[in-house]
């Protein structure tokens, strides 16, 4: 945390780790290195992820620090008003960010999240319905969903 807000809680491993920790690090101004220590909002995010995974919570009331570009923000910010249960695309997020034409940065950004469930970007799927690339892993990501009964569990699933 940063200031009382949750500025990280991602994947431990993940592509993307050493970036997205520099990111932050220069973004908050911190040193070299996180340090782990018991804070108020981390508690708050645990108990809440808890409730999340047990299926007594569907929104998140946490105070969040998104650091990254004013465009990532922007991406991040739209992610969280995918409501819980729904799914949406790449495209779909660029025509809501009133810019089609930036579908890559859009992917990108959705790729850079450092806040990852609280901001869903595992709720993000292709156009046509199928599960691509998340932190976590696609296995994360399809129970994620099943979760939230996003994908349809009746379906038959060969995987």
């Amino acid at each position: 945390s940063f200031r009382g807000e949750l500025c990280l809680c991602d994947w431990r491993y993940r592509r993307m780790r050493t970036t997205i920790d520099k990111r932050i690090q220069t973004g908050v101004g911190i040193g070299v290195d996180f340090k782990e220590e018991k804070c108020k909002v981390v508690e708050e995010a645990k108990n809440q992820l808890t409730q999340y995974f047990n299926g007594e919570r569907k929104v998140f009331d946490l105070p969040l620090l998104l650091v990254g570009t004013d465009f990532q923000k922007k991406v991040w910010e739209a992610l969280l008003k995918i409501p819980y249960g729904k799914t949406s695309s790449y495209m779909a997020l660029s025509k809501r960010l009133e810019n089609v034409k930036a579908i890559r940065a859009v992917a990108s950004a959705n790729g850079a999240n450092a806040i990852s469930i609280i901001v869903p970007c595992h709720r993000i799927v292709g156009s046509n319905g199928d599960l691509v690339g998340y932190a976590g892993g696609l296995p994360a990501k399809k129970k994620l969903l099943y979760l939230e009964n996003a994908l349809h569990k009746n379906q038959l699933s060969l995987f």
